[in-house]
């Protein structure tokens, strides 16, 4: 469906009939519909030529309401269950602590989605928009004009980007001023602490972050009373929303417990082989707690680099190669090497730099072992819909460079 209100009234409407939702990109080839359609085993397909059945369709479990995907970053997409009662009080952590300050002393202003409705992202946010009593308000995609007209158009207070929108924002020179913006959530993704910077400094609109999963719902955010009296945390994800337990093992790998989560997959896989014995999920994500509370993550466990025994996190290392001059995103990953095991390999986009001026900022700020043995530049880095950078397709990339010896556009290789 296109991603405005006939997506939102297709959702209700399937859910009017008791049945299971399945959100389908609207510009997905017909090969991936088809992967879709057979993975869930759907009942009918309502698209631009209309509703048009299926044999052999699938039965779930009651109160199944709808199926989301998980951002395949690492690999294929898990199809995620989710039932009407879990998904209602995944909404409800975060809705429940925005209405804990007492009556609201005017209405809530409008909920701009500016990400599609075939996500996650979109369909939580514009239910939490409905939840909230505001009205709701579509990007079916997003560019920088459009958006900044919408928020003066419709008066928007807090709204909700990823991390690729606000870079987008950033860079754009052609942009006034965002009022009357006072707030942005990320989603979707980790953003850069210095791109939360720039936003900030440039528009005066404070950056609130927040961590969470399709399976999970968002467990760590910031409120405003956070935002107001921690301004030095700027980066951190937040703190545990009420009700959610978290812990760190060993390894720095976190761990959570919140009080719903997803009913599990859709196929072969099992939310509960993640599960500990006491309930506890792991995100597959790195992080550390402050001593205020505040949740950094660090990372992604299974993107560690293992450097000879030296561990490299791509994060630290994408920070650093971000302040070059006229770079606008990096993406450092793992590539095989027949002495050390892995070497860490930089892919960055934006104005092509040196690469001597890369590696000389990268020994200004890094310990050596974390020093890129190449720099890749790429007019853009590879991305799902949401911005996430497909790091898989990039390991693929600085494997065959390595085993090739081949150096790029302004690569060289740093010993």
């Amino acid at each position: 469906m296109p991603g405005g209100p006939e997506a939102v009234t297709a959702m209700m409407g399937v859910w009017r009939a008791g049945c299971v939702y399945v959100p389908v990109n609207a510009r997905a080839p017909q090969p991936e519909v088809n992967r879709i359609l057979a993975t869930v085993g759907a009942a009918a397909f309502l698209g631009p030529d209309g509703l048009v059945l299926r044999p052999g369709p699938q039965d779930y479990e009651p109160g199944v309401g709808f199926v989301l995907w998980s951002s395949g970053t690492t690999g294929a997409p898990k199809a995620i269950l989710h039932t009407h009662e879990g998904y209602e009080e995944i909404l409800g952590r975060v809705l429940g602590q925005l209405r804990s300050g007492g009556e609201r002393r005017r209405p809530p202003s409008p909920n701009l989605i500016p990400v599609p409705l075939s996500l996650n992202a979109g369909i939580y946010n514009t239910l939490f928009g409905l939840m909230a009593g505001a009205a709701v308000v579509l990007m079916e995609r997003f560019d920088t004009t459009t958006f900044a007209e919408l928020v003066h158009r419709f008066a928007i207070r807090s709204t909700v980007l990823p991390p690729g929108a606000i870079s987008m924002l950033n860079d754009d020179p052609s942009l006034g001023d965002l009022e009357p913006l006072r707030y942005v959530r990320s989603i979707t993704a980790p953003l850069s602490p210095l791109e939360a910077r720039r936003f900030s400094e440039r528009f005066g609109v404070f950056v609130l972050n927040s961590y969470g999963q399709a399976e999970l719902g968002e467990v760590i955010g910031w409120k405003a009373d956070d935002a107001r009296d921690h301004p030095e945390k700027l980066g951190a994800a937040g703190r545990p929303h009420p009700g959610v337990d978290l812990k760190i093992d060993e390894e720095g790998h976190l761990w959570v417990r919140p009080p719903r989560h997803a009913a599990g997959y859709a196929g072969d896989d099992e939310l509960a082989d993640r599960m500990d014995a006491d309930g506890f999920i792991d995100t597959g994500d790195l992080a550390r707690v402050d001593e205020d509370g505040f949740v950094w993550i660090e990372g992604r466990a299974g993107d560690v680099i293992n450097r000879g025994g030296n561990k490299v996190h791509p994060a630290e290392v994408e920070e650093v190669i971000r302040l070059a001059e006229g770079v606008t995103d990096a993406a450092v990953v793992s590539a095989p090497d027949r002495r050390l095991g892995q070497v860490p390999v930089a892919f960055y986009e934006g104005r092509q730099v040196s690469e001597t001026v890369l590696a000389e900022l990268c020994r200004q700020h890094l310990v050596p072992y974390k020093l890129p043995v190449a720099f890749h530049w790429r007019a853009q880095l590879p991305r799902n819909e949401v911005g996430k950078v497909l790091r898989q397709a990039l390991e693929l990339d600085a494997a065959s460079t390595i085993a090739g010896g081949a150096a790029g556009s302004g690569v060289g290789s740093i010993v």
